[in-house]
């Protein structure tokens, strides 16, 4: 790959999933033994506030026994040293790739160590428990709820991420399925505006086809290697 300075890169569950996070569909369509509308859709939330929110609780104090893998670390060397633009965005809700310590990146799918309100918008750390009613700071209604983009609502940073990838020399996935839009879609926004791609993927996914190359392994295994070898050319 050569003449490189603008890099995206998306990440999924597979780079959380080599850190002991389950990823977000398991055997069966289960996600840790629920299906998935009957905890990450709107209707969901509406229906049984008491089992939606429990289960974001127990995601959330499961943060505490997981650590950054490879990738991770990798991924914010890459961020530190990189001397072009950059941006990770990331569909994982999990706070491992700060704690790695990148700081060019978006969280694309919400954040499990945050708040949202439902009545006024704004948005809060929120690191602990959050049962139903729980009052919002900025306007005292108590309607907060986990800061996560649910099933038929609208990802952040949609205008940022689409700017990043009309720049792009190159658009990088890793750990993706290649199944939900619109991340699912990246890879064909950057391929339009000229960008290189490359896939990092256990397996392959349902976008392979669209990625002008696919390495196949561990997402720490395959990432750190790609960081080094970046780093080490330059990208000229």
């Amino acid at each position: 790959m050569t003449g490189i300075r603008n890099i995206v890169i998306l990440t999924g569950a597979g780079i959380s999933a080599e850190s002991g996070i389950a990823t977000f569909r398991g055997p069966g369509g289960l996600w840790e033994g629920h299906r998935v509308e009957d905890v990450c859709t709107p209707q969901a939330l509406a229906h049984d506030p008491e089992l939606v929110h429990r289960f974001y609780d127990l995601r959330r104090a499961a943060l505490a026994g997981v650590e950054p893998n490879a990738a991770h670390r990798a991924l914010a060397r890459l961020d530190a040293e990189w001397p072009g633009e950059l941006l990770i965005v990331t569909q994982n809700v999990d706070d491992l790739h700060e704690r790695a310590g990148a700081a060019r990146m978006l969280h694309m799918h919400g954040e499990l160590l945050s708040a949202l309100c439902a009545d006024c918008g704004e948005r809060a750390a929120w690191p602990g428990d959050m049962p139903p009613g729980e009052v919002c700071g900025a306007c005292g209604a108590p309607a907060l709820r986990p800061d996560i983009v649910f099933f038929g609502e609208m990802p952040y940073h949609m205008d940022t991420i689409e700017r990043a990838l009309s720049r792009a020399d190159l658009f990088v996935s890793i750990g993706t399925s290649g199944a939900v839009y619109p991340a699912a879609g990246f890879v064909q926004t950057a391929r339009y505006h000229g960008a290189d791609t490359l896939e990092m993927n256990l397996d392959r996914s349902e976008g392979s086809g669209w990625f002008a190359e696919s390495r196949r392994g561990p997402a720490g295994e395959l990432v750190p290697a790609w960081v080094d070898s970046l780093l080490g050319s330059g990208a000229k």
